[in-house]
Order: structure tokens, then sequence, then C-alpha cells
């Protein structure tokens, strides 16, 4: 079974550019990534502070995925690219919600929230 992607019985289906399931998929994925994007850009210029600030940013880097995704499966982004652009954007939302949860931690010994805004 060594060989392209024909060499395995209806492996045509999973192949990815192209792919109406998995397009349709990232699709849904990025409207509701996208409306939380927005609610997360509303929560902030309510309540501001770097915390609601990080928690945007890697919500938006969340729909940037899906962005890359379809990207990929439309044929505009190549397989290597998209590669390195998720596990990039998945380094930068890990580290942007684990520096919101531990710079805003109980017991901080930095500014009160409310001193961040």
């Amino acid at each position: 079974m060594a060989g392209g992607s024909g060499s395995v019985p209806g492996s045509s289906w999973w192949t990815v550019e192209g792919s109406t399931p998995l397009l349709a998929v990232i699709l849904v994925a990025g409207v509701g990534t996208g409306v939380l994007f927005a609610v997360s850009l509303v929560a902030y210029r309510r309540r501001g502070g770097r915390r609601f600030l990080l928690v945007s940013v890697a919500i938006g880097a969340l729909w940037a995925r899906s962005i890359v995704g379809a990207g990929t499966v439309l044929g505009y982004v190549p397989m290597p690219a998209h590669h390195y652009l998720e596990h990039t954007l998945d380094f930068v939302i890990a580290g942007l919600v684990l520096y919101a949860v531990y710079a805003h931690a109980p017991g901080d010994v930095s500014a009160p929230d409310d001193a961040d805004r």
C-alpha cells in the first residue's frame, strides 16, 4: 500500500483539497468561532483590561485557524504552510490563555485587576 493517495480504496474521499465534508465542518467552526470572537471583542470593549484583550486575541487566533483550514481545502494554502501556520497559531493561543490565567490568578503579586485598564 505504498504510493499515492489512490492506493487505498475509497481514499479519494479523505483528501483535503476540495473535500466538501471537511469544508462544511470548517465553515461551521469558522462561523461559530467568528461569533465568539465578536462577543469577546464586545466584552473587551465593555470591560477593558489586559485579561479581556488576551482572551480576544486568543479567540481571534482560533478564528484564523479556521480561515487557514478553509484556504487549505480550497487550494489557496499549501499543506506545508498549513501545518506551519496552524501549529504556530496553536502555540500562540496556548501561550495567550496561559499568560492570561497566570497573570491574573488569585494571590497575584502584581497590580489588582482594575489597575490594568
